[in-house]
């Protein structure tokens, strides 16, 4: 009989504060795969991924890997384009997913940070589910404070992703950071503690 680790997905919308409390997991010696950076490491210089969206949208690429501006631009052009590029996308994050598994085959529990859980299926290929939330005042406040964020992106965003109410109804944890930070990383503790059978120090 195999035994492999236990997975948990950690999801969250927007602003939620997902990878603050991804870093807490880690800093308490969870193994932390996180889908973002695997996509930027597909995109940036050199990466896997370049040479097919160059194909798929030309012009959006560079020696720096992909200028996210002006694939951000075709994309939104295109109703069609965003599944296009999910296609490229999802089998090589895959990939690199299954290799992080393989290499923590040992760890009684590993996390898969994935902001799209539940909006593209990930949610059928973990144990148990982790989501993220704060209440949508503080979730508005943090999105329009970053860069280049504008009210109508953050929209458009958030028309992209299941409302927070329904990822948590959804959820086996629900893990709170509009709160103080020690009281957040209580919950993450005590999620270590149920599905690994240990607190992390």
């Amino acid at each position: 009989m195999t035994i492999r680790p236990i997975t948990l997905g950690l999801t969250g919308s927007i602003g939620m504060g997902k990878s603050t409390v991804a870093a807490m997991f880690a800093e308490d010696g969870v193994p932390v795969f996180d889908a973002d950076a695997a996509v930027h490491r597909l995109q940036g210089p050199g990466g896997a991924a370049l040479a097919a969206i160059e194909a798929a949208f030309p012009g959006t690429t560079g020696d720096r890997g992909v200028d996210r501006a002006l694939l951000r631009e075709a994309v939104t052009a295109d109703s069609g384009a965003f599944a296009r590029l999910e296609a490229i996308l999802h089998p090589a994050v895959a990939e690199m997913r299954e290799a992080f598994l393989r290499a923590n085959r040992d760890a009684p529990l590993v996390v898969l940070d994935v902001p799209l859980l539940f909006e593209a299926g990930g949610w059928e290929h973990v144990d148990r589910i982790a989501v993220v939330s704060a209440p949508a005042e503080v979730q508005r406040e943090r999105v329009l404070a970053r860069p280049g964020m504008t009210l109508a992106r953050f929209e458009a965003i958030l028309a992209r992703q299941l409302p927070d109410s329904e990822k948590r109804a959804r959820a086996d944890f629900v893990i709170p950071t509009g709160v103080p930070t020690g009281e957040t990383r209580a919950v993450v503790r005590d999620v270590i503690a149920c599905l690994a059978g240990r607190v992390g120090g």
